[in-house]
């Protein structure tokens, strides 16, 4: 009876023992450190060689062209001013917006001082009448060299008068024509320079579009080309070039205003557009774009630039096909920002390789 309960005993301790071992062992490992994962490689794709863009050779109207600003002026007006030099504005008779006839007082400058000089210088000749009088009278008796001098010193005198009145009547200036003043550059008082810009005179009936040309622009346009106007907010209008800048090689005689920035504008220092109508109630100087197409080319074979090879003196193209690519010589004729076109060497249809 003992025996079978040793025997029971020492099987639970065995099994006691044998859990405990596994306990140990079990625990032990959780303080062993955690394997590394398995690192994953991106896949390694070898690159594509770019495809080249391809092309197709078409036709289309080719138009070369120039674009100028402008703004819209009267082919009839004219820039008043004073030639006299350093002088206060006396009285301005107008201002803009007024409708003015031919002959009618713009401005008048404070010339007193030359009034009065010419008061007195009247009374002085009338003292060189009565002596030229007496001259005449003894004329017999003096010898004719003495007779010619005073004759001589009386005249210069008579002139000087003459002169004075002149310069007198610069200070005033009156409307051309009839029409109305568009612009007005000076006030009452200012000290006014010898043909500064003072108002502009215009026939508001004649606008037409208008604008100044370069040196290079001049030698690409030309009368009767087509234009086409575009006035903001309002539309495009098409028209021809009717009349280029006329060039003056006049001098300054004191007759015509001197060159440079006191150069007042006129008609005949713009290019001017003809069109079949222009918006009813424009304003004079409303701001505006002209093409002016100085080339047109119908059913053009045309290529964009970027397919042009060049390699000294050759011009030359890839074509592709069902054979492949293929070098193909070519000449050139109208060339624009986008197009270039192919006088020889392809047809619409073909393709090209760009670069």
């Amino acid at each position: 009876m003992s025996m079978k309960w040793w025997t029971g005993s020492l099987s639970k301790q065995s099994i006691i023992a044998a859990l405990s071992v596994s306990l140990v062992f079990a625990g032990g490992c959780s303080l062993l450190p955690d394997e590394k994962a398995e690192e994953v490689l991106p896949e390694i794709v070898p690159p594509q060689i770019s495809k080249k863009p391809e092309y197709e050779v078409t036709t289309k109207t080719l138009e070369t062209k120039v674009q100028v600003i402008g703004k819209v002026i009267s082919t009839q007006e004219e820039t008043l001013y004073f030639t006299l030099e350093n002088k206060h504005l006396k009285e301005l008779y107008v201002k803009t917006g007024d409708t003015v006839q031919a002959g009618d007082l713009i401005g008048e400058l404070d010339v007193e001082d030359l009034k009065k000089t010419l008061r007195n210088e009247r009374l002085a000749f009338k003292r060189e009448e009565n002596a030229m009088k007496e001259t005449l009278r003894m004329r017999d008796e003096m010898e004719p060299l003495e007779f010619e001098e005073k004759q001589i010193a009386f005249e210069e005198k008579r002139q000087k008068l003459v002169d004075m009145e002149e310069e007198i009547a610069k200070a005033t200036i009156v409307a051309p024509y009839s029409g109305t003043i568009v612009s007005v550059s000076a006030q009452k008082g200012d000290v006014i320079k010898a043909y500064a810009p003072i108002a502009i005179v215009a026939d508001t009936a004649l606008m037409t579009p208008a604008a100044k040309l370069t040196k290079t622009e001049l030698e690409k346009i030309a009368p009767g080309m087509e234009a086409v106007v575009t006035i903001s907010s309002v539309g495009n209008f098409k028209g021809t070039v009717k009349q280029m800048p006329v060039k003056t090689t006049e001098g300054n005689n004191g007759n015509n205003p001197p060159q440079g920035e006191n150069k007042p504008e006129r008609p005949e220092d713009f290019m001017i557009v003809d069109l079949p109508e222009l918006p009813k109630d424009i304003a004079r100087g409303t701001p505006i774009s002209i093409n002016i197409i100085t080339k047109r080319t119908e059913n053009a074979v045309v290529i964009p630039p970027s397919t042009l090879r060049n390699i000294g003196s050759r011009t030359y193209v890839q074509v592709i096909d069902n054979e492949g690519k293929r070098e193909v010589d070519v000449e050139v004729g109208q060339q624009t920002a986008t197009d270039i076109e192919i006088l020889q060497g392809l047809k619409p249809g073909q393709k090209v390789v760009g670069r």
